[in-house]
């Protein structure tokens, strides 16, 4: 036998336990090991019927997603032995039961329909995930699932990839039972209970279903999953076994399933998951570096930003001080706060009385009463380097020696800031993104003197406050701000020379972007970026152009949504429709206007952000391209089915990237221009670091 895969029998039960911690995946080896036991049993004169069942905490959470890797890489993989399982478990003479605790994903759940009964405990999970990888299920679970719970739920669970609890799926008719106390034996209980019956095979269902289920599905994948392929080819597999044969309809579910594992979004998408994974690991910084633990908090200003703060601790079960300077700006701070918990009260997000215990976990106060006992204090004040320093100086001498000082600033040099401390190893940049309680990114900004425990504390943080957590250098801008002033400087650009600010976002918002980058300026304030241009003035380089537009646009107070005056006019709900003196006023800018098509849109908005993505990773303000992409991803809404923008452009090829930046008259990062000469990806750069 497999040493994935352990065999015994009990009570005339063969009793199949996958053992493949910690998530008991279909890596190779474990369908060879179902087969190999499946098949001891069979010939076990003794042996009246089979549990399937999964070692540890859970059933088996899905195909090993290192195989799909392999096959993007051209290097083969596993898959063939799962279909292998899965036609011989349903095939099986004598009756095998699925036992299911924790969860049944994909791969997992594909099995565990090819057994001829399911049983689960009610806190188990079961899915088709599959879609979230750019995939569909391919070991046959769109044609075993609707023949199980009907057309309708196998498109929901396999197009939008959704779990659903084990109760739920009780009631779909995918589990037969829910079993209360040992799982183990309920389910050798329930296999002699069945044994002696000829084995139901799903296979041998038939399903119909109304047409108008299937064209209602892609109607709802185009507005929940916008841009993506897998989505609708799930749906049209799951329509397949409604009009074929189930082996008629598992060659088109293969047929689809080969289709979507060669896209270029199924090899984003994988790239998106492993790229989670791997920003977690920073070089230097090993499981032996002490963790300093976070158990209270304090915030520093309760606007906008400090109040979302609050909330990401509350959320995390951390109780944490809220300050700010005069009571009108705390009881604005807290109403907002108030009336954020009661919208997702509304929404069904949370009870009341689970809004009511985070909100009871938010102290507001005046003073700096209690910074003492903090482990962390985070200063999240206006964006100016004077009333920083400030600031820091006086947590300084409020808060514990031992206490990690963070700043939420999004461009300001963290040295200059940590300077006015005595203690600048406990200080680091803690980057949040607006509105901070929903936003997963967490950009940490480590100073030079940001000691390694403080880096590691704050990864380890991020991890617990429920984001993804990334480590920049710093520089004005970090990695994410750094690469968005290019791209909308850009934008601007080209309303300068004639094109729409709705073509601009538009062809963006197509492309796959959350929204369009003037109506991102709009919604961050005009009058944010102008008066950091303002400041940083003395920094132009004379004879370069810079964009003029959202100056002059500011210089008559639109500042945009604010003041319902931008790149748009916004009416009183802040929807928007076009700024007619956005035409007049970019007439003057000395630009002759012309005709842009959305290829060039997309072409130098996209170029802009790799370009200044290939200058960070030179100078070493990201550890690894994967590091901007995963940032781009959480934080700037760049489409994960596009991989970010440095997958993107080894998906585009660097070679074609290089030759379009040149042919906009631009200068090509140096690193960019190198690995297009040398016909390499930023991947193959990473690995070559690692």
């Amino acid at each position: 036998m497999s040493t994935l895969v352990s065999y015994a029998v009990e009570r005339g039960v063969a009793v199949l336990t996958v053992e493949n911690p910690p998530v008991n995946a279909l890596s190779p080896g474990v369908p060879q090991g179902i087969l190999e036991g499946l098949a001891q049993a069979s010939a076990d004169g003794e042996v009246k019927a089979v549990v399937l069942i999964g070692g540890g905490r859970t059933f088996i959470a899905g195909a090993d997603i290192n195989e799909f890797v392999k096959i993007h890489e051209g290097q083969g993989g596993g898959l063939d032995a799962i279909l292998q399982a899965v036609t011989s478990l349903e095939a099986s003479a004598k009756p095998v039961v699925a036992a299911i605790h924790g969860t049944a994903l994909g791969g997992g759940l594909e099995v565990a329909m090819a057994c001829h009964y399911r049983i689960a405990v009610a806190a188990a999970q079961v899915g088709q995930p599959e879609v979230k990888l750019g995939i569909i299920p391919g070991g046959e679970g769109t044609q075993r699932l609707p023949r199980l719970a009907g057309a309708k739920a196998a498109v929901e669970l396999c197009a939008f990839g959704e779990p659903i609890p084990a109760p739920q799926a009780h009631a779909a008719g995918i589990v037969d039972r829910i079993v209360e106390g040992d799982l183990r034996a309920g389910a050798i209980d329930f296999a002699l209970g069945v044994a002696g019956a000829p084995p139901p095979r799903t296979g041998e269902r038939t399903v119909t279903a109304d047409p108008a289920i299937f064209a209602a599905a892609h109607q709802e994948a185009d507005k929940r999953m916008r841009g993506q392929t897998a989505p609708h080819a799930a749906i049209d597999a799951v329509e397949s076994a409604t009009r074929l044969p189930f082996r008629e309809g598992c060659a088109e579910e293969a047929r689809l399933f080969e289709q979507c594992l060669k896209s270029d979004q199924s090899k984003a998408l994988v790239h998106a998951f492993f790229g989670e994974r791997a920003v977690a690991k920073i070089p230097g910084i090993g499981k032996d570096t002490p963790l300093l633990p976070v158990r209270r908090a304090a915030v520093i200003g309760a606007g906008t930003m400090g109040g979302g703060i609050a909330m990401v601790y509350a959320n995390a079960g951390l109780p944490i001080i809220l300050k700010e300077t005069t009571q009108e700006a705390l009881d604005r701070g807290m109403g907002t706060i108030r009336k954020n918990y009661a919208n997702s009260v509304k929404r069904g997000r949370f009870t009341e009385a689970a809004a009511n215990e985070r909100l009871a976990l938010i102290t507001p106060q005046l003073t700096y009463d209690g910074f003492g006992e903090c482990d962390i204090v985070i200063e999240a004040v206006f964006e100016n380097m004077g009333l920083k320093k400030q600031v820091f100086a006086e947590i300084d001498t409020v808060a514990r020696p031992d206490a990690i000082l963070a700043s939420n600033t999004s461009t300001l040099d963290i040295d200059e800031i940590a300077s006015a401390t005595k203690r600048p190893e406990w200080v680091i940049g803690h980057h949040y993104f607006s509105p901070a309680n929903v936003m997963r990114l967490l950009e940490i900004v480590r100073g030079k003197a940001s000691s390694k425990s403080v880096v590691a504390s704050s990864m380890d943080l991020a991890r617990k406050l429920r984001k993804v957590g990334v480590l920049v250098g710093n520089c004005r801008g970090f990695v994410g701000n750094r690469m968005f002033a290019p791209y909308c400087r850009e934008s601007i650009f080209l309303v300068e020379e004639g094109a729409p600010p709705e073509l601009v976002d538009g062809t963006m918002y197509e492309f796959g972007m959350a929204m369009g980058p003037l109506a991102v300026q709009d919604l961050a304030g005009l009058d944010v970026g102008w008066r950091i241009r303002l400041e940083y003035k003395h920094t132009e380089v004379p004879g370069v152009r810079y964009a003029e537009l959202d100056t002059l646009l500011c210089e008559r107070g639109h500042y945009g949504q604010k003041t319902g005056r931008g790149f748009y006019l916004y009416d009183e709900a802040r929807k928007p429709s076009p700024n007619p003196q956005v035409r007049e006023l970019a007439a003057t800018v000395g630009v002759p206007p012309r005709a842009i098509g959305k290829q060039e849109i997309v072409d130098r908005l996209t170029c802009a952000l790799i370009n200044e993505g290939a200058r960070i990773l030179e100078d070493g303000i990201a550890l690894r391209s994967v590091d901007i992409d995963i940032v781009y991803i959480n934080g700037y809404g760049f489409p994960a089915w596009r991989g970010g923008p440095m997958k993107y452009a080894d998906l585009t090829g660097l070679t074609a990237i290089r030759d379009r930046i040149r042919g906009f008259g631009w200068k090509p990062a140096p690193l960019l221009d190198r690995l297009a000469g040398e016909g390499s990806t930023f991947a193959a750069y990473d690995k070559g670091k690692s």
